[in-house]
């Protein structure tokens, strides 16, 4: 069934290819195109993070549920065939999957994906990162909140600090020619960790992109008074390095970079405070399929039921282009607009809610 901002004309151009015989992207209500796709493999995790998913248990996707293999490299073909061309593993964490450099290897036999990431805590990353080298993968990001142990152990619940370190000191064995520290910054917590974070990214020859507390999902307790925002951010390092200069060219990544006066380059995903939706071109699918146009969203598109119903290709990209070209989100701007009415503090989501349905929570769609 076409969606009201289908038309046929349009539908025809999108099903062309450009000059260089790639696919024409699809473009959403506000001429986003589909390019990014986030791939989570599991809602499993070996963490209990204070700001993700501090609960010591959840519902989980039941196990028959979950694509296989082939299941998601099949799905990620027909995204493709509608422009995506950068793909990243997410969880959970992903590195609980087991076998997943096989699917690497096959995303990589698509000539359309130009990129394949992994997100990862880190946790099992050494033992890893060679044979997801060997298979495919182009580039690593790892999470890392906190340098000190014990910090560590209480925002994570676990004692593995250590091994993520000699995670993050495999990525360049291995072959890696960058790596990406995520920090969630969270005020009175790791805001004096700023400068070390970034000494500590410089001597992996990594960037460090600091990321702004986010109200999404309802189990980590966010407030805004917790939020360390962009502008405080800058003014700490400032203080401490000088000068700082943005760095043009931000098209859709979600961070802003920087450069300090030594020609050192971080980042900053202003969520919260700056949202920056009129670019975004990501979308999540679950690991049990389930289509999510938006972080925010509380509502998304089962793509598992048709696929193994043996819907044909053909319908499964019109599902998917009507999904698309239907898409009004901008979540993390409607949630901002709401401090002007004073009702942005509390939860997205109740946690009761959270409780019957995993998908809401964002350990399911790789937030």
């Amino acid at each position: 069934m076409k969606g009201e901002w289908f038309s046929e004309e349009r539908g025809k151009s999108l099903n062309s290819v450009g000059a260089d015989n790639s696919p024409v992207p699809v473009v959403d209500t506000f001429g986003r195109p589909l390019k990014s796709l986030r791939l989570s493999v599991t809602d499993r995790c070996n963490l209990r993070c204070r700001y993700c998913m501090p609960e010591t248990d959840y519902v989980w996707l039941p196990r028959e549920d979950v694509l296989s293999f082939e299941e998601i490299a099949t799905l990620t073909s027909y995204f493709v065939d509608l422009g995506v061309d950068k793909v990243r593993l997410t969880g959970g964490e992903p590195l609980l999957r087991r076998d997943l450099p096989r699917l690497i290897r096959l995303l990589s036999q698509n000539r359309g994906i130009t990129e394949i990431a992994l997100t990862t805590n880190g946790v099992l990353l050494a033992e890893q990162a060679q044979e997801l080298y060997d298979a495919g993968l182009h580039r690593v990001t790892v999470s890392l909140d906190t340098l000190k142990p014990d910090r560590f152990r209480r925002l994570t619940g676990r004692d593995e600090f250590a091994r993520v370190i000699d995670g993050i000191e495999s990525v360049g064995a291995a072959g890696f020619p960058d790596l990406k520290l995520d920090t969630v910054a969270i005020r009175g917590f790791n805001d004096d960790e700023l400068v070390a974070l970034i000494e500590f990214a410089r001597h992996y020859r990594a960037e460090v992109r600091f990321i702004e507390y986010m109200d999404v999902g309802g189990a980590n307790e966010w407030s805004m008074d917790k939020v360390l925002s962009r502008d405080m951010m800058l003014e700490r390092l400032s203080r401490h390095y000088g000068p700082i200069a943005a760095i043009p060219g931000r098209g859709t990544a979600p961070a802003q970079r920087y450069r300090l006066p030594d020609g050192t380059s971080f980042g900053i995903i202003p969520s919260t405070t700056a949202p920056f939706c009129a670019q975004c071109d990501r979308s999540r699918v679950t690991a049990d399929g389930m289509w999510y146009l938006c972080l925010y969203a509380i509502g998304g598109m089962d793509l598992r039921k048709p696929l193994r119903l043996g819907a044909s290709p053909e319908h499964m990209r019109q599902v998917m282009r009507d999904g698309w070209m239907g898409r009004r989100d901008r979540g993390a701007e409607v949630r901002k607009e709401l401090e002007a009415v004073g009702l942005r503090e509390g939860r997205l989501i109740g946690i009761e809610r959270l409780r019957e349905d995993p998908h809401l929570e964002m350990h399911a769609r790789g937030g």
